[in-house]
């Protein structure tokens, strides 16, 4: 028999015996989503609903979390600064009492700053440096270690027995991050660096964490930039030549959920970017 005949016959085998591929269906799962009032993480909780599942909204704008619950319905606005680990507690509590169970995590909420480590005023403010890794890093893990621990007691799910998923946001900045942007890159590199760990922490309790690192997206913020920050950003991106769509990095977060077999990843979501300097 040859290798390609081998192979046909295997996947054949697999594909046979576990019906759909094992994939995971999101038809009544409960979402926590972080950053979920807006940009990608709002473009995640449409995902989700669209799919048939349920999504609690944290976010540390109030007023915005509520519009957008009230926009998508199957949602609940939390008030949470992830920063607090009290405010992570109650607000990751509250959810699982209100929906009974949470399914899957996605951690959108993060702030960006541009500072030189050296600048005309001397040394970076080191409370700045770390008010961007309390955000993005720490708070990153405050939220999905709080989830995780109640994913664990879910009834386990097809072949793998999962119990749940985990998706965390950190940038292409962690791997070329630009002038200005030593506490951003720092602290996104930490959430790249944590994944395969905290995958391989919660194997045991049948919970699969990725991550995404995405480009330039045409969130909000970027929304509002100029023509003169907007365009040197495309020119950077190889192809499609343009700034990423959240319904793009919705679409690969259903990826990670639906597919058994994707655990303690970072992928790359950004037109083969690769960042100058400045």
């Amino acid at each position: 028999m040859s290798a390609l005949s081998y192979i046909r016959l295997g996947y054949t085998r697999v594909h046979n015996s576990t019906n759909k591929g094992n994939r995971v269906d999101i038809q009544g799962k409960v979402a926590v989503i972080t950053g979920g009032a807006s940009g990608l993480g709002k473009a995640a909780a449409e995902m989700i609903i669209a799919q048939g599942g349920k999504v609690a909204i944290f976010d540390l704008n109030e007023e915005l979390a509520q519009a957008t619950a009230k926009e998508l319905a199957d949602a609940k606005a939390y008030t949470v600064n992830v920063t607090d680990n009290a405010s992570v507690t109650q607000a990751v509590e509250q959810a699982h009492a209100d929906f009974g169970a949470i399914h899957i995590n996605v951690n959108c909420a993060g702030i960006g700053s541009a500072s030189r480590t050296v600048g005309r005023d001397g040394a970076m403010d080191i409370d700045r440096f770390n008010f961007v890794v309390q955000v993005n890093l720490i708070g990153t893990f405050s939220v999905l270690s709080k989830c995780a621990a109640i994913m664990q007691v879910n009834e386990p799910e097809g072949e793998a027995l999962e119990r749940g998923v985990v998706i965390n946001t950190a940038s292409v900045a962690a791997y070329d991050g630009q002038i200005g942007q030593a506490a951003y890159s720092a602290s996104k590199g930490g959430v790249v660096g944590m994944t395969l760990p905290i995958a391989r922490d919660l194997s045991r309790q049948g919970v699969r964490v990725c991550t995404i690192a995405p480009g330039i997206f045409d969130t909000p913020l970027m929304m509002g930039a100029p023509d003169q920050v907007r365009d040197p950003l495309i020119e950077m991106v190889q192809y499609p030549k343009r700034l990423g769509l959240p319904p793009e990095f919705a679409s690969l977060s259903q990826q990670i959920i639906e597919n058994a077999y994707l655990n303690g990843e970072t992928i790359r979501l950004d037109g083969a970017i690769r960042m100058a300097p400045k």
